[in-house]
């Protein structure tokens, strides 16, 4: 390829296969983060759910959504491809969505008997399945196609992977902002089914912006693909039909959290064991040094992102129940403060995409497990804020919002340590040939964390008629308990993970 060519496929600096990445992506994000901003509360307010139910289906819900991209990531990597990967999760993450915006009556109570519509509970838990497999489907194969666009050593990759995260999170801003507003101000169903618009908004720009990803999704054997393996099925088909078989699985799992927990610990440990087993007997000693680090970075992730996904379980609650939330006269409405993590990576993420540029010139670039270190430290003080901010709560018992804002800028500077780096380092630390079950990998511990931030969630948890007693400063010290427990064991894992960097850094030869 010329240098002319090379240059008409780039743009600002990286190629335009980046940018229909971001773009997908974003639509994507703001579907599920406008969904997710509002599904506790959905479960609170308006089914009447018990806190500790309501986080566990938000556990089951999350943790299938980010395991099922281990499996995503297998079939894209031996079948499908990456572009039918993404328009089969697109399409159905669609459906989902829209099913989404069928809210059913409203839960009622008398005394402490809770009367609920269980046919729309229906529905809501298909829906609910639609999007888990679509995610499973879409989420690696877009995080992988962002790293076959940079060749080996590109020094541009981390910075590209860091523009491709702020993608991510304009759709999240957007979407907590706006379907938050929509579903706490006018009803759950206009949220929801605006979340539905921005996925086939991202479905259609991926299908736009095929040429420019120059040919790196496309499947590895087209012709297997499209051979005839049962009657007129072809193999392509049979995996769709199949996928859509699973709906059933996934509809009955997502409605019992434990089984979903032993599930993503059973393909975790398999997960992991599988690719140490790879690496001890095809690889050589650096491709496997470098696997043994990425394990290890993997594992410690669970912890990070079980205290970071608060946000959409026991913080969500605290700005709703404890935070004064009045600023100038306005009230902030408590699903919107999610928005806070995003805004604060678009802000924040051009600058961090230039500082280790910077650093790297200067050899001062934080090695990768140095940076995973900072995550968890900064996690951890995150919920050391809160604890000062509880200490300073007003005579009602409630905490300024100030404290919830700085909680969030907090957590944000640790996500952006470890997020966009991550997904770097797998691309990075893998064979190219296993980087699909690899992402996959990655994807399947951040579903085992959004299980494990469930049960920590239920530290505060209580049930509807307890919640209609308490007052703020009841509520309070619940969240107080919680939050020292968070700030304790994110100090912890930050702790271990500085002690064992060292070692680390030896064992991925020099890549940085």
């Amino acid at each position: 390829m010329t240098d002319t060519v090379m240059k008409q496929e780039e743009l600002w600096g990286h190629p335009k296969g980046l940018y229909v990445c971001f773009f997908t992506e974003m639509w994507e994000r703001f579907s599920f983060y406008g969904m997710k901003a509002l599904l506790v509360l959905y479960l609170v307010k308006y089914h009447l759910f018990a806190d500790s139910n309501a986080n566990l289906v938000m556990g089951a819900y999350a943790g299938l959504a980010y395991s099922l991209p281990f499996i995503g990531g297998m079939v894209s990597d031996r079948y499908l491809g990456m572009r039918k990967s993404v328009m089969f999760g697109g399409i159905m993450l669609v459906i989902g969505h829209f099913l989404m915006a069928f809210e059913g009556e409203k839960a009622t109570m008398v005394g402490d008997a809770i009367t609920r519509d269980n046919g729309a509970l229906a529905i809501f838990y298909l829906a609910l399945s639609f999007i888990i497999i679509g995610v499973g489907f879409l989420k690696p194969n877009i995080s992988t196609i962002v790293g076959k666009l940079y060749e080996d050593g590109d020094t541009r990759r981390d910075s590209g992977f860091t523009i491709f995260y702020m993608g991510i999170n304009l759709g999240a801003f957007t979407a907590t902002i706006i379907c938050g507003w929509l579903g706490e101000t006018y009803g759950w169903s206009y949220g929801f089914g605006l979340a539905g618009i921005g996925m086939l908004a991202g479905l259609i720009s991926f299908a736009k912006g095929q040429r420019h990803l120059m040919g790196h999704a496309e499947p590895h054997n087209p012709a297997d693909l499209a051979k005839k393996v049962l009657g007129p099925i072809s193999k392509e088909w049979l995996i769709y039909l199949i996928s859509i078989a699973s709906l059933a699985l996934v509809w009955f799992m997502v409605q019992r959290e434990h089984v979903v927990h032993y599930t993503a610990n059973i393909l975790l440990v398999v997960a992991i064991a599988g690719i140490l087993l790879y690496a001890f007997t095809k690889v050589e000693k650096v491709a496997r040094d470098r696997l043994i680090v990425l394990m290890v970075l993997i594992t410690s992730t669970i912890v990070f992102w079980s205290l970071f996904e608060q946000a959409s379980t026991s913080m969500t609650l605290f700005a709703d129940r404890v935070v004064d939330r009045n600023i100038f006269g306005t009230t902030i409405l408590a699903s919107q403060f999610q928005s806070l993590n995003a805004l604060f990576i678009i802000i924040f993420a051009p600058f961090f995409a230039w500082l280790w540029v910077r650093l790297d010139k200067f050899n001062l670039n934080p090695n990768i497990p140095l940076k995973f270190t900072l995550a968890l430290f900064f996690v951890a003080l995150g919920f050391g804020a809160m604890i000062m901010g509880s200490s300073m709560a007003n005579a009602a018992g409630q905490v300024a919002v100030i404290w919830l804002v700085l909680m969030y800028f907090l957590h944000t500077t640790g996500e952006l340590c470890l997020s966009p780096v991550g997904l770097s380092a797998v691309t990075k630390l893998s064979p190219k040939n296993i980087v699909g079950f690899s992402m996959g990998t990655w994807f399947l511990a951040t579903g085992l964390s959004e299980l494990l931030a469930a049960k920590i969630a239920n530290i505060a948890a209580v049930d509807s008629a307890t919640a209609k007693t308490m007052s703020a400063a009841d509520f309070l010290v619940k969240y107080t308990e919680l939050f020292w427990f968070m700030f304790k064991l994110g100090m912890g894992a930050a702790l271990v993970m500085l002690i064992i960097s060292f070692p680390l850094k030896k064992l991925m030869h020099g890549i940085k």
